[in-house]
């Protein structure tokens, strides 16, 4: 016998006796002396050839209905599924109240505020020093809050202030009228290219969130119908790469990586590249953590730029700086190192819902002259949103306005 002619023979089907485990019913209340058996053919291995199999005939309808009930269920756990991916598109538009946002930072000014005013006896000099040792100690700065009390020296003999109802008013107004002014003439709106992708690139050192924050913002702009992808320029830490990968997974968008320590730039390359060939919108950057004193590290981020200028000549770029907002006045020095190093058009503040030093944007506008353009204030999408300067003011500032200590 050849080897077809044994792939053609059709093997013989052995015969099993199976003994039946469905309840049956019994005569007299007694049990049946032998169990009914039944012969089944196996299934296997006679491929392309359908078994006869001869169920029972006691075997009645409702013997079967387990198996509806189980449909069920599994329709019932897809309506599940459904409604949670429903959830979790619906979070990414919903918001964190800015109030809230901001608890732990208005109760640390209150109560530094109601510390300061406690030992009030008249307006001195000792008065005002007392008064620079409190902003700076709410992380205003040092130029920022030297500048602050020069200015309520003349304020508070203007306006003849003596009581202490009247000092706390003549304060906290100046306060937020000297905050607001320094957005008079600021620009903290997102620019879009009319034609073509629009290049975002996150710089920041590591920690502060940036990949974390271009997956939030990311899910934001495609929950508005954007199309998006995603560079995982960060070549020198693995976890980066992964972290933004699975971003981009969760929320359907694209990402272009390279190897491990790949050049950084190359990466940037091809996100162009793709974001022109996929007619994408917008095109998030992911850099490394760079050591702002780091030449070398300064000169690949400007080589970054010049590749996505070369390829999008008339592109306008968004360069976002990830600030941690509970670094307090160490984000300050990163904000002006970064500045120095970098053409920073706007801040973005991370973990502001975390601490107490959210004090620190008075001070990242005033001597930098940045824009803050978002603010996180949690962990959901939703709860990365675009920076408002008088809801801020109000929210940091009115408590003290109207006396609650909160």
């Amino acid at each position: 016998m050849g080897l077809f002619d044994f792939f053609k023979k059709k093997p013989a089907a052995p015969k099993v006796v199976v003994e039946v485990l469905y309840p049956q019913t019994w005569e007299n209340g007694e049990a049946p002396v032998e169990p009914t058996v039944l012969a089944a053919e196996v299934l296997q291995p006679t491929p392309g050839e359908a078994v006869e199999i001869q169920v029972p005939s006691h075997i009645v309808a409702e013997d079967v209905a387990p198996v509806a009930e189980v449909v069920e269920t599994v329709e019932t756990e897809t309506e599940t599924e459904t409604e949670t991916e429903t959830e979790t598109e619906t979070a990414v538009t919903s918001e964190t109240n800015l109030d809230e946002g901001l608890t732990k930072t208005r109760k640390t000014w209150s109560e530094r505020w109601n510390a300061f005013m406690a030992n009030f006896r008249s307006v001195d000099e000792d008065f005002f020093e007392e008064l620079e040792e409190t902003l700076i100690g709410a992380d205003v700065g040092a130029q920022t809050a030297l500048q602050l009390t020069d200015e309520l020296r003349n304020e508070v003999k203007l306006q003849n202030a003596k009581s202490k109802a009247d000092i706390s008013r003549v304060i906290i107004d100046k306060l937020v009228e000297h905050y607001r002014s320094q957005g008079v003439n600021e620009d903290a709106s997102m620019h879009f290219a009319p034609e073509g992708p629009t290049v975002i690139l996150f710089v920041g050192v590591n920690g502060v969130g940036k990949t974390t924050t271009i997956g939030k913002m990311s899910a934001r702009y495609k929950a508005e119908g954007k199309q998006v992808v995603l560079a995982a320029a960060d070549t020198f830490r693995a976890g980066a790469t992964q972290q933004l990968q699975a971003w981009g997974e969760r929320n359907g968008i694209p990402v272009v990586a390279g190897a491990a320590n790949a050049d950084p730039a190359s990466v940037v390359y091809d996100g162009v590249k793709t974001a022109i060939e996929t007619n994408a919108d917008i095109l998030f950057v992911d850099t490394a953590g760079r050591l702002q004193n780091n030449v070398n590290l300064m000169q690949e981020l400007a080589k970054m730029k010049r590749i996505i200028t070369r390829e999008l000549p008339n592109e306008p770029q968004e360069v976002l700086l990830a600030l941690d907002a509970t670094t307090g006045q160490n984000a300050l020095q990163q904000a002006r190192l970064f500045k120095d190093s970098t053409d920073v058009t706007g801040i973005v503040l991370t973990k502001l819902d975390g601490t107490a030093k959210g004090g620190i944007i008075l001070p990242i506008r005033n001597e930098l002259h940045l824009p803050v353009k978002w603010v996180g204030l949690g962990e959901q999408v939703g709860d990365l949103q675009p920076f408002d300067a008088d809801d801020f003011a109000k929210s940091l500032f009115g408590s003290l306005l109207i006396g609650d200590d909160k």
